[in-house]
């Protein structure tokens, strides 16, 4: 049962409490890879402009912008799991994950599974201004909808272990993690330069226990090493949709027990600059960039946290489309989500499926 609306197919699934949109608006085509490289805690008006960021105000002569983006709440984690679910799945916090519920804990985020009610986000740190309900939720992402369809996805990053542990790892310095802490002991606190905040698949019950094939913790991974980022990009081995997130003194985020590079924010700007190039240009030289028709995506998760309007700025270029684009339309986290969805011509999750959410349909179109 169905009916047309704006030239998209809506399908009901009174299963999930709300409809799923498989439209996936035509002026989306079918994509082969995207990358999404998330960047932190920098409004639009911190990085469009900058001339501490001279690489990608270079880059935005060939990259399409947003000018109306918005990202959806606070912190971190939150603005991460709407970022590849849709949802914030309940939680309003950046702490750490519950690995396979071996420790409940009222600060640590409980294993995502099955379904539940989100939580509703109140309008000073919603997108435009309009507050978001609590609604029904199912703890799926794009990860998982991927494998079902047979393709694949990593989540890149950047100062995992190099041993290439994933289980029960919250931060690490790309040595030595949270789990060698006791035998560490008296050298000081580890510097946290990966946080599984920014990793968003592995809160999730599937991911964690690797319950179906190609969707658990074996996807997510290190830019360096044998499976890592920069090696599958020099290769052209890329899967269809790469997660791919500096660490915390390269995304502009910054930690406190850094070096005082890391804890300035001009140098902070000056460094996720240099990130930004680095990554750009290896994945334009990848084989994988050549072949199909391939989305790369700069983003923001959110704002200087608590400033609002929570504006924060995208950048998109593909290997097809047009060039040097601006966009005044109203965008958000789930209006990405649900482009994404379309291009890979999946149905939509969670508030993706909300009828205010657009799709990014003018930064991604064919000429």
């Amino acid at each position: 049962m169905g009916k047309i609306l704006h030239g998209c197919v809506l399908v009901l699934a009174a299963a999930l409490a709300n409809v799923a949109d498989f439209c996936m608006a035509s002026e989306v085509p079918s994509l082969n890879h995207v990358y999404l490289i998330v960047m932190e805690n920098h409004s639009y008006q911190d990085i469009i402009g900058n001339p501490n960021a001279p690489y990608i105000n270079q880059w935005l002569k060939t990259a399409n912008l947003a000018t109306d983006y918005f990202a959806v709440g606070h912190p971190s984690l939150p603005n991460y799991l709407e970022l590849v679910g849709g949802s914030n799945f309940g939680i309003r916090n950046d702490d750490y994950p519950d690995w396979h519920g071996a420790t409940p804990s009222n600060t640590l985020n409980q294993p995502l599974v099955g379904t539940g009610m989100d939580l509703a986000t109140p309008p000073v740190i919603a997108p435009f201004g309009a507050g978001i309900p609590s609604a029904p939720y199912r703890a799926r992402t794009i990860a998982d909808q991927l494998t079902e369809r047979g393709k694949r996805w990593k989540s890149y990053q950047e100062s995992l272990p190099a041993s290439g542990l994933v289980d029960g790892v919250n931060d690490s310095d790309g040595i030595y993690t949270n789990l060698d802490e006791n035998r560490l002991a008296g050298l000081g606190p580890l510097p946290k330069h990966y946080a599984a905040k920014h990793n968003p698949f592995v809160y999730f019950a599937a991911v964690q226990e690797g319950k179906y094939p190609h969707d658990g913790l074996d996807n997510v991974v290190g830019f360096d090493g044998a499976h890592g980022l920069y090696s599958d990009l020099g290769a052209g081995i890329s899967p269809a949709f790469s997660f791919v997130v500096p660490n915390l003194c390269h995304d502009m985020h910054g930690i406190d027990n850094g070096s005082k590079r890391c804890g300035n924010d001009i140098a902070l700007v000056q460094m996720g600059d240099a990130t930004v190039r680095q990554l750009v240009e290896a994945i334009h030289a990848s084989p994988s960039w050549k072949i199909g028709r391939n989305a790369l995506i700069l983003v923001w998760d959110e704002n200087s946290n608590g400033a609002d309007p929570n504006r924060v700025a995208l950048l998109v270029e593909t290997n097809y489309g047009r060039q040097g684009l601006r966009s005044h339309q109203p965008y958000s986290h789930f209006s990405l989500l649900k482009t994404l969805e379309a291009g890979f011509g999946l149905p939509c999750l969670n508030h993706a499926c909300d009828h205010t959410v657009q799709v990014i349909s003018d930064l991604f179109a064919a000429k």
